[in-house]
């Protein structure tokens, strides 16, 4: 097995809306943080179960089943779990895993996005986590919550915050 052979096998997450400051997360945990024989989780979360998406509300509890990814792109992936990866986010997957001998996978949650990637962290378990944040004002932190701030109170692993200097929302 490649993390027998190359390292700690760790289970490095990563948290990915496909915001322009999840993206630069991963780029930064490419750089950074990941080395030969880690495991990237990558975390996604949506809203809410689609009630047309059967098994998602099967796993709204527990998340969805470790998606490889060589399936992340496929048609059949998205209609199943309700998520298009896009173009740009495969392609910085796709270099991790090649460049960085990193095995790659996704799980998907249903819920809070604060809630349920704190319950990843434990549930996976992760050994550490990377998460972007949106660079909100502090108005509209406190009318929407920051996810990054919530998490990083509230994690049971190491989390790393990339801060995005280009303000989204």
């Amino acid at each position: 097995m490649a993390a027998a052979e190359h390292g700690d096998g760790r289970r490095v997450g990563a948290a990915l809306d496909f915001s322009r400051c999840s993206k630069a997360a991963l780029r930064w945990a490419a750089e950074n943080a990941l080395r030969a024989g880690d495991h990237l989780i990558v975390v996604h979360v949506q809203k809410e179960a689609r009630s047309d998406l059967g098994e998602s509300l099967l796993w709204q509890d527990t998340g969805s089943p470790y998606i490889p990814l060589s399936e992340l792109s496929e048609a059949g992936t998205a209609k199943k779990y309700g998520v298009k990866v896009d173009a740009e986010t495969l392609d910085i997957l796709n270099t991790i895993s090649k460049d960085k001998e990193v095995q790659v996978i996704m799980k998907i949650y249903w819920g809070d996005a604060r809630e349920k990637i704190c319950e990843a962290i434990n549930n996976i378990p992760l050994s550490y986590l990377i998460i972007g944040n949106r660079g909100f004002s502090k108005i509209k932190r406190i009318l929407l919550g920051s996810v990054s701030e919530y998490v990083v109170s509230n994690a049971t692993c190491p989390v790393t915050v990339i801060k995005s200097f280009d303000q989204e929302g």
